[in-house]
Formats: C-alpha cells, sequence, structure tokens
C-alpha cells in the first residue's frame, strides 16, 4: 500500500461521491444490477445522502431513457419522474426542473414514447405516472396510479370527524367500497357501489388519461380510470365523494 505523504492528494468527499454516483449509474444502465437501481433510490431519493443536482443524475438518466432497453428506460423515468416531485416538493420550487429543463424535455419525450408501445397493463401504468411526474402539474400520481396498478384505494372518508377509513376496490374482485380490508376479511362485508365517472363528461386531467389510454389500446385501464374519477361511497356515515379528491387529500 503506498505511504501517504504530506504531499499526497486527500480524496475530497465530492470528489468520493461524484464517483460513487457515476459508479452506480454505469450499473444501472447494464440492465442487470438491480441494486445498483435500489442504491440510487435510497442515496438520491430516500435519504439524500448523493446530490439530485449533480449534472450526472437527470442527463444520465435521459440517456438511458432514449435508449432501447425497455426496463433500463422504464426504471430511469420512474426515478426522474420521482427525483423532480420531490425536489418540488421538498423546496417549494421548480429550480430543479428549470435549471435541467433540457434533460427534463428528453425525459418527458421518452416516456412519451415508451407509453404509447408498452403492452403490459401494469408497465404502462406507471409510465403514464412518469409522465405526469415529468410534467409536474401534479404531486399526486404516485397514489392516483397505485390504486389502478393494484385495483384498490385506502382512503380516509372526507367527513371533517373521519368516521372511517375505507377500502375503494376497482377490479378482478369487483368495483365497490367496503369499510375493512376486503381481501383480508374471512367475514362478510357490507360493500357498497362505485359511480363511475361518464366518460362524455369527464373533463381535465380524467379525461385526458382516459383518452389516452383508449388510444393507446388500454381499455381495461380506461375502464378503471372512470372509476378513479369518480365517486365512493362510505360505509359508515353513506356520504358519497370523490375517489381522485380523497387520493389527493392522502397525498397532501
Amino acid at each position: 500500500m503506498p505511504e501517504m505523504t504530506t504531499s499526497s492528494p486527500v480524496p475530497r468527499a465530492d470528489d468520493a461521491d461524484s464517483d460513487r454516483l457515476k459508479a452506480l449509474l454505469e450499473r444501472a444502465a447494464t440492465g442487470r444490477d438491480s441494486q445498483a437501481w435500489s442504491d440510487l433510490w435510497t442515496e438520491l431519493y430516500h435519504n439524500g445522502s448523493l446530490d439530485v443536482t449533480h449534472p450526472l443524475v437527470l442527463h444520465t438518466l435521459a440517456d438511458m431513457a432514449e435508449a432501447d432497453k425497455a426496463g433500463v428506460a422504464a426504471s430511469a423515468l420512474h426515478l426522474a419522474g420521482a427525483l423532480l416531485v420531490q425536489a418540488d416538493q421538498r423546496y417549494e420550487t421548480r429550480y430543479l426542473r428549470h435549471q435541467h429543463a433540457p434533460e427534463v424535455a428528453r425525459l418527458l419525450g421518452a416516456a412519451n414514447r415508451w407509453r404509447q408501445n408498452t403492452a403490459d397493463r401494469n408497465d404502462y401504468c406507471y409510465l403514464v405516472e412518469a409522465v405526469l411526474n415529468l410534467e409536474g402539474d401534479i404531486h399526486w400520481a404516485e397514489g392516483l396510479v397505485w390504486g389502478v396498478v393494484s385495483e384498490e384505494y385506502e382512503l380516509e372518508c372526507p367527513d371533517p370527524d373521519g368516521c372511517a377509513s375505507l377500502w375503494v376496490m376497482i377490479g378482478e374482485r369487483g368495483f365497490f367500497s367496503a369499510a375493512e380490508d376486503y381481501a383480508l376479511s374471512d367475514d362478510h362485508v357490507e360493500t357498497f357501489p362505485l359511480h363511475p365517472a361518464d366518460p362524455r363528461a369527464m373533463e381535465g386531467l380524467g379525461r385526458r388519461l382516459y383518452d389516452l389510454a383508449l388510444a393507446d389500446g388500454h381499455e381495461e385501464v380506461a375502464r378503471a380510470l372512470t372509476y378513479a374519477f369518480g365517486e365512493a361511497t362510505c360505509p359508515e356515515c353513506q356520504q358519497r365523494f370523490s375517489v381522485v379528491g380523497q387520493v389527493v387529500a392522502s397525498s397532501s
């Protein structure tokens, strides 16, 4: 081992972090190293030990998104979108988006291209989430898409007294609300039918996502979205409420 002398350069923490980040991104780009993706999520998103504003981050994720490996691209887009939404909320500013506007534009373009050519239902939903996160107009895309993918939402009644937690089911098990987790209960659970939005009357984001899903060949996702943007009934007080409204409330 070389002897450290007073004239030997001492590695700076910034250099070490840059080397660590570069190595993780290179490993992730191979598409054969799931641990690298896990470490990127941990160190960029969860604990912030690596700097999300480092010029390598969004630039390299955009390179991955524009390459021809679908799995790598999806992972890059998911992480990039989550990092941008987190930065928006943490700093109450869109500084990161503005600072890296060219990379964000590349990522959004790639997300839309992959979205239009993805046949798997859940992969498609996660790409829609990435598109919404990269656009940055809402901060609750993860909550919205999570319910469509898992086919259920766990929500709170909007009553000011918070009368009940409830489950809203939108999938193979049916389309209803219940006061208990229907999948885990052994007893008879009283259910209340959902009230889907009429696609002809849908507006704004709901109509946009519905139309996109149909255009992209995902009729099942489009149908689920009519329930996500429709109404459910609280099993305790029988109040009807907006499902997406409570998704937004739970994400605040």
